[in-house]
């Protein structure tokens, strides 16, 4: 009996769904400025993830406007040897953004015990469409927090993630902007 209650001391429960895509409280801007490398994402929508796997790299830029509720958000794609830029402004409100003039797109920063990383949610036409993006300062994230993130991925149904190769060169920063053709990610 002793030995059963050690064994099972001794592996921690996996936690649960609710726990793994609580989203932030309240963000605050100014450490999510700046750059961020796109470390390994799944889309629900199986045509957009057969695109995203063909991304050598990518990262997202934000920076402050003049409040600490609107910001800047560019995305670097790089696709075939080229880079791909576009921009928007959003909209933050506690841990949800609104892209400026789309309504069709609801976005969160969900929880991640990583440190450096942000993990962005994102359901388009009312969850027809989900989104899960894990960026990070750093290129390439440990095993444990990787492991977290394709349970949160799990915990959406959606497909295993496809991880980004921390070997391909990233875009410089933002130059004009070319749009990927179906993409709005």
């Amino acid at each position: 009996m002793a030995l059963l209650c050690l064994m099972s001391v001794s592996h921690s429960a996996p936690l649960g769904c609710e726990h793994l895509l609580r989203p932030l409280h309240q963000l605050d801007p100014r450490p999510l400025e700046g750059r961020w490398a796109l470390v390994a994402g799944s889309l629900s929508h199986l045509p957009y993830l057969d695109r995203f796997k063909q991304r050598d790299s990518a990262a997202v830029n934000f920076s402050s406007n003049t409040s600490d509720t609107n910001i800047s958000y560019s995305r670097s794609i790089r696709l075939d040897n080229k880079c791909l830029y576009r921009s928007y402004n959003i909209s933050l409100e506690g841990s949800s953004f609104t892209y400026d003039g789309t309504d069709n797109l609801t976005a969160n920063f969900v929880h991640s015990s990583c440190q450096d990383c942000l993990l962005m949610r994102m359901d388009v036409e009312s969850g027809k469409r989900q989104h899960l993006y894990l960026f990070s300062r750093r290129r390439e994230v440990e095993q444990e927090e990787m492991e977290e993130f394709r349970a949160q991925v799990e915990c959406l149904n959606m497909p295993p993630p496809v991880v980004m190769d921390a070997h391909k060169e990233l875009c410089p920063g933002a130059q004009t902007e070319e749009k990927l053709e179906g993409q709005k990610d």
